[in-house]
């Protein structure tokens, strides 16, 4: 009998079955199952699953797993190719591919080179895959082979209870008959979703017809009801069941069970056709009303982890943007960035149609400022290999000065190779201690020869006794009530100060900390009076201050001039060179303008 045979008519109201009942549609099943958490799992670990999943017996029906598994492994991939600083070209493999066209994984072995470390996990999960996947597209195929089969047996079913109907045989005959009709329907397995209904309700039309038109003995068919009610009353104790479990979604899932089993058996006798067919309706509206409030939670919860997540990317585009200069800064908002990433993990999905668009967005803002991150850590590195030429070259002319018997134009010359060691930037951390040592030793030998050659009126270790007393001196002054008494104690110590030389090179930072404290200690709130006390003694007219500047300038050009000349014995020496050379420009430069603003003060001055 071919479908278009089989005529569409209406569920009989004595038997209503699940037909018009408000079930949630199926679909809604598929986005019902909670998967397992993957996003803890290694390439490894999520290889493993899916060989395990691989094996089992009921593989096919693990098909949305399979999909959770590989959704998973491509998303760790790109992660860890990631991390490892490679191209992220990871590409999931097509599941709409047909079964016969050759994959990657399908490619022979010797034509596949690995240029990464992750090839060859991913070529050996895309092999368990493409397997499965061949597997299931043939187990489908079966599957609607076999639903195209069992459709042909039902209509044969029905046109043998037709058949049936039209005999008018005595009942002992047409009633095992009947039975054997029904347990041959019951049989058959599914048929394709888009003949079920129709099919299904035309056997129930000939059911009822053969119950009503067939001259049956009234013990056999109440004997029939009275078995199909116990059956019924089984299913709506077992739907009972189900609507007091806290699994919403299991107990939905084994709802859509009972009223196709409920569909297979006949009906019961007309007086209780009603009162079981309410009993096992209100089972299933309850079962069906918690099924949604669960999906309307699951909805606002996502909701709420929408929000959330737009939250925190809002928080890392902020950081990504903003102006970073520090090593120390990169590494804090690093931090920052890290912890954010832990409690986006700890949010639950948002929902279905914006989950991919809001990990997109909050994965473009981490990217970009570890991308940022990366560009300013190559440059600073660039910038730590010109600074430790500098500073090896600094080392070179010390070196190369530390022998000189000059003691005053030396002293000068190592004070100014210091200054500019202080100026110049970061060096590898590897480097910058032996470089520090090396700087450190050769300035100690030269000042060492120096304070050992000191003629009588550069007497090192007698100036350092010298201030060593005045310490001691303003450590035992007392403090006058009167600030201009106090003020003029501290100018006169700060005068005694600068008349007596040099000390001893190793020991200048500590008599000099060691001054600076008990000044700080006796004379605590009279720096700043100092300070302008002292400014006051400076020379008053502006024509006296630029000449102090311009003969100020005229030495700098002669410590360049002079450091030039000892760079030049160092290898390394030339980025130091170009920048004594700039500064001697520069400050030629700032000669000129000098010399003639004298030259404007003095004409002005000649005019009055």
């Amino acid at each position: 009998m071919s479908e278009e045979m089989i005529p569409k008519v209406p569920v009989a109201p004595e038997e209503l079955d699940s037909g018009d009942m408000p079930v949630v549609p199926a679909q809604a099943e598929e986005t019902a199952e909670a998967m397992p958490d993957l996003s803890g799992k290694s390439l490894a670990e999520l290889a493993g699953l899916f060989e395990e999943l691989s094996k089992k017996e009921d593989r096919m029906k693990l098909y949305k797993e399979a999909e959770a598994i590989k959704s998973a492994f491509y998303k760790r991939l790109l992660k860890e190719k990631t991390d490892a600083g490679l191209e992220a070209d990871v590409k999931e493999p097509d599941d709409r591919l047909p079964d016969n066209e050759e994959t990657e994984a399908d490619a022979p072995a010797g034509d596949t080179v690995s240029e990464n470390p992750f090839g060859e996990i991913e070529r050996g999960f895309k092999e368990l895959y493409n397997a499965y996947k061949k597997e299931r597209s043939e187990y489908n195929r079966q599957q609607e082979k076999e639903r195209e089969h069992n459709l042909e047996l039902k209509q044969q079913v029905i046109e043998d209870l037709k058949a049936l109907l039209e005999k008018q045989e005595d009942v002992n005959a047409t009633f095992p008959e009947f039975r054997e009709i029904q347990n041959r329907w019951r049989a058959i397995g599914q048929v394709p979703v888009q003949n079920y209904r129709n099919l299904n309700d035309t056997y129930q039309l000939y059911v009822e017809q053969f119950y009503d038109m067939v001259k049956i003995n009234r013990e056999l068919r109440d004997l029939d009801f009275k078995k199909n009610l116990e059956v019924k009353e089984k299913f709506c104790e077992a739907a009972e069941k189900l609507a007091e479990s806290d699994n919403v979604v299991e107990a939905f899932r084994e709802l859509q069970k009972l009223h196709e089993q409920w569909k297979e058996y006949g009906p019961v006798a007309k007086q209780h056709r009603e009162e079981i067919w309410d009993r096992f309706k209100a089972a299933t509206a309850v079962i069906n009303k918690k099924y949604q409030a669960h999906f309307e939670q699951l909805k606002s919860q996502q909701v709420e982890n929408l929000a959330a997540k737009t939250k925190l990317c809002e928080q890392v585009e902020e950081i990504a943007g903003r102006e970073i200069a520090s090593s120390g800064e990169w590494n804090a908002l690093s931090k920052e960035i890290e912890d954010i990433q832990k409690q986006w993990r700890q949010i639950g999905f948002a929902t279905r149609k914006e989950n991919q668009k809001i990990y997109d967005r909050f994965r473009a803002a981490c990217d970009k400022f570890f991308n940022r991150k990366r560009e300013f850590y190559n440059g600073y590195k660039e910038s730590m290999n010109a600074n430790l030429q500098r500073k090896v070259a600094l080392c070179e002319a010390a070196e190369a000065l530390k022998t000189s018997t000059e003691w005053k134009k030396a002293t000068d010359q190592f004070i100014s190779l210091q200054k500019q060691w202080k100026e110049i930037g970061a060096v590898p951390r590897k480097k910058s201690e032996q470089l520090w040592k090396r700087f450190r030793a050769a300035c100690d030998e030269f000042f060492s020869e120096r304070d050992k050659n000191a003629k009588p009126e550069n007497d090192f270790y007698g100036n350092l006794k010298s201030k060593q007393r005045l310490v001691e001196e303003i450590r035992a002054y007392q403090p006058s009530d009167d600030e201009d008494v106090n003020l003029a104690a501290m100018n006169a110590f700060m005068d005694r100060w600068q008349e007596i030389g040099f000390v001893p090179f190793k020991e200048k930072d500590n008599i000099a900390k060691s001054y600076r404290d008990a000044l700080q200690e006796k004379f605590p709130d009279m720096s700043s009076k100092a300070r302008r006390t002292r400014h006051s003694s400076a020379p008053k007219s502006e024509r006296d201050r630029l000449v102090q500047k311009y003969v100020k300038k005229e030495q700098d050009i002669v410590t360049y001039e002079n450091n030039i000349g000892f760079f030049a014995m160092s290898k390394n020496s030339e980025p130091l060179i170009r920048q004594m050379q700039e500064r001697i420009d520069q400050a030629k430069r700032e000669l000129k303008e000098l010399e003639q603003q004298i030259r404007d003060l003095d004409d002005a001055s000649g005019r009055e």
